[in-house]
């Protein structure tokens, strides 16, 4: 039995499958490369268990599927070398008006042959653009397009414990961890809310208060002299 991974491009899985190797060697992994518009067709239909996902998803498709977000993308242009904005650290969106913007819906790989034929500009996240490491390319920060977020998701229905453990492990739960128990590396937990594992500590006992008798510490001074009758 296998545990079927679906990723689009610009994830990387080696963090979390490692992890998996380590506590999970029983149960290889494989794996399936998808695109933007098969991303979630892979998992309904039973093809992957477990997917990373660039969202958003569809409507129809976040009701069947659990989805949890797991961090977001820096949103670049790709332009020609020698078109003005690249001696910019960073362009807004208005200053791509006019140009042809291509979308990466078809082949990522012909809109980047466009671009760097002086042919329009391209508006993606940055881990797709880092893929095409071209001189004849620069990339710039879009600082207000809306960014992007990259998610796991599996089919509702079909929660198995390997895939519950998976996910578990995605969102940074230990090996020593109960399943469904995930706690946030960061997050402090609160003692009051702890099994005691310890015997608690002994209180000495008060001593019973009694009769306080005050006892001075000074020296005598000597003897006084008697005053005459």
């Amino acid at each position: 039995m296998t545990l079927t991974l679906a990723f689009v491009a610009g994830v990387t899985l080696t963090k979390w499958t490692r992890l998996w190797d380590e506590r999970r060697a029983e149960v290889p992994l494989a794996f399936v490369a998808t695109t933007e518009q098969s991303q979630a067709a892979v998992l309904l239909d039973g093809t992957a268990d477990v997917g990373f996902v660039r969202l958003p998803l569809s409507v129809g498709e976040e009701r069947e599927l659990s989805v949890i977000r797991l961090y977001s993308e820096v949103v670049v242009a790709m332009l020609p070398e020698d078109h003005p904005l690249a001696d910019e650290d960073s362009v807004v969106l208005a200053d791509l008006e006019g140009m042809t913007l291509h979308d990466n819906q078809g082949s990522l790989k012909d809109a980047v042959d466009l671009v760097a034929a002086g042919v329009g500009a391209l508006v993606v996240p940055h881990a797709l653009a880092r893929q095409f490491n071209r001189k004849d390319i620069v990339l710039r920060d879009v600082i207000d397009a809306e960014e992007t977020w990259i998610a796991v998701a599996w089919l509702a229905e079909r929660e198995t414990a390997d895939i519950e453990e998976f996910v578990g492990i995605v969102r940074g739960r230990s090996a020593n961890s109960s399943r469904g128990q995930t706690i946030p590396r960061k997050e402090k937990i609160d003692p009051d809310l702890q099994i005691a594992t310890e015997k608690p500590p002994r209180v000495k006992p008060e001593k019973p208060r009694g009769k306080y008798v005050h006892r001075s510490t000074a020296r005598p001074q000597g003897k006084r002299r008697r005053q005459g009758r």
